[in-house]
């Protein structure tokens, strides 16, 4: 049985719909759904209409003339309107990283967003990098065209190593060159600060989103490593449970079961998969309970809902809570789509 074979309905002519206030849900539908070529005129006048249209201009209504959002610096301040959010909304969105506009935040956030080892950080300091923002960042950055440039792939090796530990001392040897710092990213494996030192797993899923995107070819040694350390840990228990470390060893957060769109720190069950299927592990039986939890959630037309919810948090509204959600279901789409093209 394929995967459409297992939706309620059919909600592919529902994505397809020319839809002012989520232009990009079509474009992605042509573009990784039905798979169109760059060429493709409906694919052209689609992403033409993401930056004409729904929540991208109103994004960059916001930007000011140097690039960044609100107040310069690093930008991840304040939460949700700064130029961190921004610059991710914009890649989930489908905006062209051609327009002017988008290239000047990106070329921003590279100038001012890095600690001086090259990773992406909260305060342009090593002891603001998170695994969840330098995976957004970079994820977004690579979805924006910045593929090539090389202080994108200095955060990236960074990124890696930061997950194997090649290279960096403990924390505890504070005369080492390069060493962890008990605040954010605080060890191998995902340690980090916010998770009381033990592997967060959202961190996980962001930093294995974003080396998901580099082109095999492409991987270094030190990226190869991390994907496999990513794969073991993420893989090591079962993605529908998600009972990964948590802090003061709590009951896994109920985020992970709420499916939502823009996806920024917070994950959710839906976002592992699609990592775990961007890295080639559709055809892994550890995922099955994890893809019928996603086809449980299906209303009965083969919609999605939306769970979680950044409105009136953000410069712009996306969709309603609780309704049958164009971009969830997007989402769901994209993994399903995944599973049946690993097959054989």
């Amino acid at each position: 049985m394929n995967w459409w074979e297992r939706l309620n309905g059919d909600p592919l002519s529902w994505l397809l719909e020319v839809d002012g206030a989520n232009p990009g849900v079509r474009y992605f539908a042509l573009k990784e759904l039905l798979a169109r070529p760059l060429t493709d005129p409906d694919l052209i006048a689609a992403q033409k209409a993401v930056m004409e249209t729904g929540p991208v201009p109103i994004i960059l209504k916001n930007q000011e003339p140097d690039g960044y959002w609100v107040k310069p610096g690093p930008g991840y301040y304040p939460k949700y309107t700064g130029t961190v959010w921004q610059i991710i909304f914009l890649a989930q969105l489908g905006a062209d990283g051609r327009d002017t506009r988008v290239k000047a935040a990106g070329e921003y956030l590279l100038e001012q967003a890095r600690a001086p080892n090259g990773g992406f950080s909260m305060d342009a300091k090593q002891t603001g990098e998170v695994h969840c923002l330098e995976g957004n960042l970079a994820a977004a950055l690579l979805d924006l065209g910045w593929l090539g440039d090389e202080r994108l792939a200095e955060a990236l090796d960074w990124l890696a190593r930061s997950i194997t530990g090649e290279g960096i001392a403990p924390a505890e040897e504070r005369d080492a060159p390069v060493r962890y710092y008990r605040s954010g990213n605080s060890g191998p494996c995902f340690q980090c600060s916010a998770n009381d030192h033990q592997p967060c797993a959202w961190g996980a899923v962001k930093a294995m989103l974003a080396l998901s995107k580099v082109p095999p070819a492409q991987r270094t040694p030190a990226i190869q490593a991390a994907i496999e350390t990513g794969i073991d840990f993420l893989l090591g228990r079962d993605p529908a449970v998600a009972d990964y470390p948590t802090w003061n060893d709590q009951k896994p957060s109920q985020s992970w079961f709420r499916f939502g769109f823009p996806v920024f720190y917070v994950t959710d069950v839906l976002q592992n998969l699609e990592v775990l299927m961007a890295l080639g592990y559709g055809q892994d039986a550890r995922l099955k309970p994890a893809i019928e939890l996603l086809l449980s959630y299906q209303d009965g037309n083969g919609r999605w809902p939306m769970k979680y919810t950044y409105n009136s948090k953000t410069w712009t509204d996306i969709e309603a809570k609780n309704q049958p959600s164009k971009w969830v279901t997007l989402r769901a789409l994209r993994v399903l789509k995944r599973v049946d093209l690993g097959r054989g």
